[in-house]
């Protein structure tokens, strides 16, 4: 049995356990504590049923448990303001986007693996059944994809996914094989596939639109705040209209602590993550604390 196969089957197994209640649930706020970490990314490792964040101050990738203690996995002197972080654990690999481009390290070592660049500033990511990323830059027009070799080619390229200072920012990818991309400043949905960007049709514009994430049901969250655009903290869960050629908002959340950046789907149910990005941006004030709370 090679190894690619018995991971396989440790996160089956992994899933099993949690579905029958045997695994041990979160609590439903997660007081995070790492010096000056000030977290804007966040993931969900199976391998380890904890959390993996981004430190955009350390340009670190560290492992949060319940206690809410932050271990560093990843660290790198190239790896500069990491951004969103996405576990690939069929092929042991976590991934992040940063300020050059794609990081992507060895999930349990924390080795760098390769280091990809290409565009102005990478933000988000998200990965497919194949193992291929698809990176945001929301400073240019075009949606990168990097495949399993650390290779970078345009994915698809299109004036409305640029903005005034920042466009396309939160990514998803949908079984179905196609992304959702949603817009900061415009706060508009995306469907995107190879060279084809539609948009999704909204009751309402979704601005300051930040991280997406599907959750297992199919709706997808959206996380928004207002650190670079008149937007709101906020939680909405969207659901679809066809195969999402529009969506519905089922539920909308007032988020209470400031500036939510994305969030987390776990066996747990989906956890945002509060990095205080609002102190260090807006006062420029370090914090060692963060917050990673369920929905």
């Amino acid at each position: 049995m090679g190894v690619r196969m018995k991971r396989l089957l440790l996160l089956v197994l992994v899933g099993l356990l949690a579905i029958s209640g045997t695994a041990t649930a979160l609590p439903r706020v997660i007081n995070g504590y790492g010096e000056t970490l000030h977290p804007e990314g966040v993931a969900w490792d199976p391998t380890r049923q904890a959390f993996l964040v981004s430190s955009i101050v350390r340009g670190t990738i560290s492992v949060v448990g319940s206690d809410g203690q932050a271990r560093t996995l990843v660290s790198d002197p190239a790896l500069a303001q990491p951004l969103g972080v996405h576990v690939d654990a069929v092929r042991n690999r976590v991934l992040t986007a940063y300020s050059q481009g794609l990081g992507i390290f060895e999930l349990s070592t924390g080795r760098t693996l390769h280091l990809v660049k290409f565009g102005k500033a990478a933000n988000d990511l998200a990965i497919d059944w194949f193992g291929n990323a698809y990176v945001t830059d929301p400073q240019g027009e075009t949606l990168y994809k990097v495949d399993v070799t650390g290779t970078a080619t345009p994915f698809a390229t299109d004036k409305r996914l640029a903005g005034v200072a920042f466009g396309m920012n939160g990514v998803a990818w949908h079984p179905a094989g196609f992304l959702l991309v949603v817009h900061y400043e415009t706060g508009k949905l995306y469907k995107v596939t190879r060279n084809r960007v539609t948009e999704v049709a909204l009751d309402k514009p979704l601005v300051g639109g930040d991280g997406i994430a599907f959750q297992r049901d199919g709706s997808l969250v959206v996380v928004t705040n207002k650190l670079g655009t008149p937007g709101e903290d906020a939680v909405t869960v969207l659901r679809p209209k066809g195969l999402w050629s529009g969506a519905e908002v089922t539920k909308r959340t007032a988020w209470p602590i400031p500036a939510p950046t994305t969030a987390a789907v776990t066996p747990y149910g989906t956890y945002v993550v509060n990095g205080r990005l609002d102190w260090l941006l807006h006062e420029q004030k370090l914090s060692n604390e963060f917050f990673l709370s369920r929905i």
